[in-house]
């Protein structure tokens, strides 16, 4: 049986034993769980991605982004410094609300299914 893909979030889950392509559709899964699970991002305001981030750097790519991040507007965007790239989530292609921290703001924020909308800052 090919595995199966959960709707909310494209979480893959199911897998027959021994089934093709377990090993880097799971590996995909954990990196997700990973940057979703009390989600931070550093800033929402960069179109340009920043010259030196550290592994798991996470930014709301603003619109306009340029160079990486062209073409990835209000995408997350999280550094993999083993892969030496970065790699993007587009929260539009999952039915789940995402809250996250923004960093730089002291603000919450969360995905509607439409955009990211800001909630009161926090002190």
């Amino acid at each position: 049986m090919a595995a199966t893909q959960e709707p909310r979030n494209n979480i893959y889950y199911n897998w027959a034993l021994g089934e093709s392509g377990w090993n880097s559709q799971n590996d995909a899964n954990l990196l997700k769980l990973a940057t979703f699970t009390g989600l931070s991002v550093l800033d929402r305001d960069l179109t340009t991605p920043p010259g030196s981030p550290a592994n798991g750097d996470t930014y709301i790519v603003a619109t306009g982004g340029t160079g990486a991040w062209a073409a990835k507007d209000a995408q997350l965007a999280v550094w993999r410094s083993g892969a030496a790239a970065w790699e993007f989530y587009d929260p539009s292609l999952t039915k789940a609300r995402l809250l996250v921290f923004i960093e730089d703001e002291s603000r919450l924020g969360v995905w509607n299914g439409t955009n990211w909308a800001l909630g009161v800052a926090l002190t």
